[in-house]
């Protein structure tokens, strides 16, 4: 079978389509044949081997996917022919994988094959800051940076979800009008965000800082914060990994709180299926959305990772895998 490998971490242009051997699954495992994959933010880490953990080379990327169940042990509650979005933390980038039932996840018919493909890391990520680290609340503000990024629609449609009011930051007039798509309640420029934040919120603050970026931005972030509130963070693709002096937490009674969802499953992989129990009913009734990624073929993986490094991307990017099958 294809799949799309990183061969040396030079970058993204150390990745390559490559020929592997049909995976074989041992007992208790599901097989499901992959027709796209999600390209997110540790794929392009991986690719200069500067993710904290590094995979031995050569090594199928990606993490996420969705297509059709092959085969299911009895018991699993998943079905021949079933369409399901699936967690392959050793490698999604490639057209088939065995799994764990527990990372296998039966997608409504209202979410497609594509849509599916790459919303589970973001949408899981965004759902473990909010609920698990955060402890947020619906009726309370979500300040989003990087809003029209994969992490940062994620985090607008996820809070809309569960009942929260979002303010998107953005970098420019098309940024924002993704964010808007995406339902975000407000949206602010970069430049100046705190001061806008605070006219928004008569004075107040928000409740919760989602921050993906770090950088310069993340003093104003505290800044933009009411008491009790809670900035989340999400990781650093501004590239610079800021620092707070504790004194502002203690003032403000704020807290600041890492969400390294990646890491909590691997401690706990059994979070995932309460995971699932809350979102995948809003997924049914329609009150969670996932938009549809721009999908493009496995041969244009280099520019997919390159669209992340630039910060050009907009929304979520997935690799078409099977590209002669017809994807609803």
């Amino acid at each position: 079978m294809q799949a799309v490998q990183l061969v040396e971490a030079v970058g993204p242009q150390g990745v390559a389509i490559t020929e592997v051997p049909e995976p074989v699954a041992s007992d208790g495992q599901v097989v499901v044949d992959l027709h796209a994959a999600g390209v997110s933010f540790p794929d392009l880490l991986q690719t200069s081997g500067s993710y904290q953990m590094v995979a031995s080379l050569p090594a199928v990327l990606g993490a996420e996917g969705a297509g059709v169940v092959r085969s299911a042990p009895l018991g699993s509650g998943l079905t021949e022919g079933q369409k399901v979005a699936v967690l392959a933390l050793d490698g999604a980038w490639q057209q088939t994988v065995v799994l764990d039932p527990r990372f296998v996840f039966p997608l409504p018919e209202s979410v497609s094959l594509t849509a599916g493909s790459g919303f589970l890391m973001n949408y899981l990520t965004v759902h473990f800051a909010l609920d698990e680290r955060a402890r947020s609340r619906a009726g309370e503000t979500v300040l989003v940076h990087g809003a029209a990024g994969g992490i940062g629609t994620a985090a607008l449609q996820v809070a809309a979800a569960l009942g929260m009011e979002t303010i998107a930051v953005v970098s420019s007039d098309e940024k924002a009008k993704v964010a808007a798509a995406n339902r975000a309640t407000h949206t602010v420029m970069v430049d100046g965000f705190k001061d806008r934040v605070l006219e928004l919120t008569d004075g107040r603050g928000v409740d919760v800082v989602l921050d993906p970026v770090g950088g310069d931005r993340f003093l104003d972030s505290i800044r933009s914060l009411n008491p009790n509130g809670r900035l989340v963070v999400l990781g650093f693709t501004g590239g610079e990994i800021p620092t707070v002096k504790v004194n502002r937490l203690l003032l403000k009674n704020v807290s600041v709180v890492g969400a390294g969802w990646g890491e909590y499953i691997r401690a706990f992989p059994d979070y995932t299926a309460r995971q699932w129990a809350d979102l995948e009913p809003r997924l049914k009734d329609g009150s969670l959305i996932v938009e549809e990624p721009k999908v493009v073929p496995m041969k244009a993986a280099v520019g997919a990772l390159e669209s992340l490094a630039d910060r050009t991307a907009t929304g979520k990017v997935s690799l078409s895998l099977r590209p002669d099958a017809v994807v609803e």
